[in-house]
């Protein structure tokens, strides 16, 4: 019954759902599921580096903290994503915390195992790198953003952002289905919590962005984007 639990999940995968039934079993066979309690870790900056974990249900965030406690969100993952996406090929420790934002289940697969099977099926190990190499034009277009952009700007293109990797579509407009407080955003960005709320009610006046009754951002993608354009 676990094993039958474990193959279920793990063809939910996208980076496993296109594979064979045996190279699915491989996958299977190294993979646990552990459930995580919403703000527990499931490591922090520097812990040695020997799982990676695929994200079932739940949501996890994912922060760095530098050598003064200042804190920068990197991402918030959702049911299908994977993480670490870097330092995984080589021996080390993990990049930043993972945090669980709601109660989540995780496939957790020793990295060991994992590269194994990835020698075993270049497949897979194709498939990977194609997922990386989406989150390497994220970062750079993040770059972009940082360098030819004024904050005013950097703030629509983060909500743009958050509307494709924490968002639903209805009808027009982008329900952003994770709440982050006006301090989330900032870090995100290196920006200030102040800036943030100015920002938000700016946009609000101009009637670019709305909050649902539970606190939830609602907004038309075309319409930010014509701020930018």
């Amino acid at each position: 019954m676990k094993e039958d639990l474990i193959q279920k999940y793990v063809r939910n995968i996208p980076l496993f759902n296109e594979l064979l039934d045996e190279e699915l079993q491989t996958i299977v066979d190294i993979s646990q599921v552990r459930t995580y309690k919403a703000r527990s870790f499931v490591f922090l900056q520097g812990d040695s580096l020997d799982r990676i974990f695929f994200i079932h249900s739940g949501k996890v965030k994912i922060q760095k903290t530098d050598k003064t406690g200042r804190e920068q969100i990197v991402s918030v993952l959702q049911a299908g994503e994977m993480f670490p996406h870097a330092g995984f090929f080589k021996k080390g420790t993990f990049p930043a915390n993972a945090e669980i934002l709601e109660l989540a289940e995780l496939i957790v697969i020793p990295i060991v195992d994992f590269e194994n099977v990835l020698l075993q099926y270049p497949r897979l190990c194709i498939t990977l790198f194609k997922t990386l190499e989406e989150k390497i034009v994220d970062l750079q277009n993040r770059l972009e953003e940082k360098i030819l952009h004024d904050t005013y700007e950097q703030i629509i293109m983060l909500l743009l952002r958050l509307c494709k990797s924490n968002g639903i579509q209805i009808q027009d407009k982008y329900k952003i289905t994770t709440q982050f407080t006006n301090r989330e955003l900032a870090s995100m960005i290196g920006t200030s919590r102040e800036t943030i709320n100015r920002t938000i009610n700016r946009l609000k006046r101009k009637k670019l962005i709305d909050i649902d009754e539970n606190g939830f951002f609602i907004l038309t993608p075309e319409r930010l984007q014509e701020e930018i354009a």
